[in-house]
C-alpha cells in the first residue's frame, strides 16, 4: 500500500526535525552572535546613521510624499535606537535571564531590525538599494541566534515580509514623483515590482531553505556521533560490569555447590540417627538451595554481557511489555491505560534491560489491583530530551512507613516473593544514569515514576 500524500509530507517534516541545542549550547551561541558581533555591528551603524541626519539636508526636499517618507524613518529610527538600547542592557545580563526571555529578545530584535533596515533601504534606493544585503546577513543571523524549528522559519519569512514591503512602497513613493524630482534624486519610476524583485525574494528565501537545512545536517551528523560514542561508552561499561558480577556469581555459586554436596552426604550417612540432625540437615538443604535461587536471580544483573546496546522506540517497547503481561486473548476486567507522547529520542540500552523494568512494574501493578482495577502507563519526553516513564494502578497502596524500603533487595510484602524485583528496576534504570521513585500513600494506590537521561552516560554503582 503507498504512502498518502499526507502520510509522505510528515515523513519529510519529521525527518527535518531535530532537538533544539542544549541550554548552555544556545546560550553561547547567542552570546557570540548577539553580544559579541551585533551589539558592536549597531554601534557603529547607529553612529552612522546620527552622522548622516547631521550633515546631509534630509529637509526640504521637493515632494512632501517623499517628505513624509523620509520623516517616518527618522520617528522609526528614534524608535529603533531605543529599542536596541533596551535590548543591548537584556543581552549584557544574558547569564541572570532565563532561557525563555533571552530567546524572547533575540526574536523581537531580530524584527525591530528588520522593520528598521526595510525603512533604510526604503531611503537608500528602495529596490535598488544595495542594503539587501543585509537582509540575506539578517537570516543567517537569525539561523545561528534561533533554534532550529517553526519559531526560526516564521521569523525568517517575517523578515522576507519587510523585503516586500519595502518594494511596495518604493513602488508606491516613486510613483508620486514628478519627472524633476526623479532627476534630482537619480531615482528610476517603477510601475511594478519587477522580475529583479521577485528574484531578490527568491534569494531571501533560498538563503532561509538553506541555512535551515544546513543547520539540520549539522545537527543529525552531531547526534549521530554522539549516538556513536554513546553506544561504545555503554557497551564497554555494560561488558565490564558483567564480567565482574559473572565473576562473583560463579565465586559464590561454587562454595555454595560444595555445601549441598556435604549436607546431602552427611545426610546419608546419618539416616539412621538422630531425627534431630536430619531435620537440620533439610534446613540446610533448604537454605543452600534459596540462597542457590536469590543469586541465581542476582545473575541477572551479570548478563550485561549477553545483550548489545540498541536504539529503542519507547511506545513499541512499551506496548511489547502491556502485551506480555496483559494479553489480549486473556480475559480479564483489569482495564489498561495508555498516555503515550507524540515524538521520543531513542533511548540507548539493552533491551532485556528495559524490558524487565516495565514487565516487573506491570507485574506489580497487576497484582496489586487483583481481579477488578486499573492500570495507568504513561509515556512523555521532557525539555531536556530526557524520558519520563510512570506505572501506576488504583490498588490499596503502599503505607508511608514502607515505601522507603520498597526498593531494598530482599525487602517484601509478599507470601512467596524474594524482595529482588523492585531491586533489579532500581539497580538497572540507575545503570543509565535514570532515576526512579515512587508515589503511595494508603487506599491511594501506587506510582512509579522513571526518569531515562537521553544523553547521559551510565552510572556503574561501586
Amino acid at each position: 500500500m503507498k504512502p498518502s500524500h499526507g502520510q509522505w509530507l510528515r515523513r519529510v517534516l519529521a525527518s527535518m526535525e531535530i532537538p533544539a541545542p542544549d541550554p548552555p549550547r544556545l546560550l553561547r551561541r547567542i552570546e557570540i552572535m548577539e553580544r559579541d558581533i551585533m551589539l558592536p555591528l549597531k554601534a557603529f551603524a547607529i553612529g552612522m546613521i546620527l552622522y548622516s541626519f547631521v550633515s546631509t539636508p534630509w529637509f526640504g526636499l521637493a515632494s512632501s510624499m517623499l517628505e513624509i517618507t523620509v520623516e517616518t524613518v527618522q520617528y522609526l529610527f528614534g524608535f529603533y535606537v531605543l529599542a536596541s538600547v533596551a535590548f543591548a542592557l537584556l543581552l549584557l545580563n544574558l547569564a541572570r535571564l532565563p532561557l525563555a526571555i533571552v530567546q524572547w529578545t533575540v526574536v523581537t530584535s531580530s524584527l525591530v531590525d528588520g522593520l528598521f533596515l526595510a525603512g533604510m533601504a526604503l531611503l537608500t534606493g528602495g529596490l535598488d538599494s544595495i542594503l539587501f544585503w543585509l537582509f540575506v546577513g539578517l537570516i543567517i543571523r537569525n539561523a545561528v541566534s534561533v533554534p532550529p524549528g517553526i519559531s526560526q522559519l516564521i521569523l525568517n519569512f517575517a523578515i522576507s515580509l519587510c523585503y516586500i514591503l519595502v518594494g511596495v512602497l518604493d513602488v508606491s513613493v516613486v510613483s508620486n514623483l514628478d519627472a524633476g524630482t526623479l532627476r534630482t534624486l537619480h531615482l528610476m519610476p517603477h510601475e511594478d515590482l519587477g522580475q529583479p524583485f521577485v528574484l531578490r525574494l527568491v534569494v531571501l528565501w533560498l538563503t532561509a531553505i538553506s541555512c535551515y537545512g544546513a543547520q539540520v545536517l549539522l545537527e543529525q551528523q552531531r547526534l549521530a556521533t554522539e549516538e556513536a560514542g554513546e553506544f561504545a561508552a555503554r557497551e564497554g561499561q555494560l561488558h565490564s560490569a558483567g564480567r565482574l558480577a559473572a565473576e562473583f556469581a560463579h565465586q559464590i555459586k561454587n562454595p555454595l555447590a560444595i555445601i549441598n554436596n556435604a549436607a546431602f552426604s552427611l545426610q546419608r550417612a546419618l539416616r539412621d540417627g538422630r531425627p534431630g540432625a536430619a531435620q537440620q540437615i533439610e534446613i540446610i538443604q533448604e537454605e543452600v538451595s534459596r540462597a542457590d535461587r536469590i543469586v541465581t536471580q542476582i545473575m541477572g544483573y551479570a548478563q550485561l554481557t549477553e545483550g548489545r546496546v540498541e536504539k529503542l522506540n519507547v511506545v513499541e517497547e512499551l506496548d511489547r511489555a502491556i502485551t506480555q503481561v496483559f494479553p489480549p486473548a486473556v480475559p480479564t476486567d483489569i482495564r489498561v491505560h495508555r498516555e503515550f507522547g507524540r515524538t521520543f529520542p531513542p533511548l540507548l540500552m539493552q533491551r532485556h534491560h528495559l524490558s524487565e523494568i516495565i514487565l516487573n512494574l506491570l507485574k506489580n501493578a497487576r497484582e496489586a489491583v487483583g481481579e477488578n482495577g486499573n492500570v495507568y502507563i504513561a509515556a512523555d519526553s521532557r525539555r531536556d530530551h530526557s524520558v519520563e516513564i510512570s506505572v501506576r494502578d488504583d490498588g490499596p497502596g503502599i503505607p508511608p512507613e514502607k515505601t522507603g524500603r520498597v526498593f531494598e533487595a530482599y525487602y517484601t510484602t509478599k507470601e512467596h516473593g524474594t524482595g529482588l524485583g523492585l531491586a533489579i528496576v532500581k539497580h538497572n534504570v540507575e545503570l543509565y544514569g535514570g532515576t526512579v521513585r515512587i508515589e503511595s500513600g494508603l487506599g491511594k494506590g501506587v506510582a512509579f515514576i522513571l526518569v531515562f537521561p537521553a544523553k547521559t552516560l551510565m552510572k556503574l554503582k561501586p
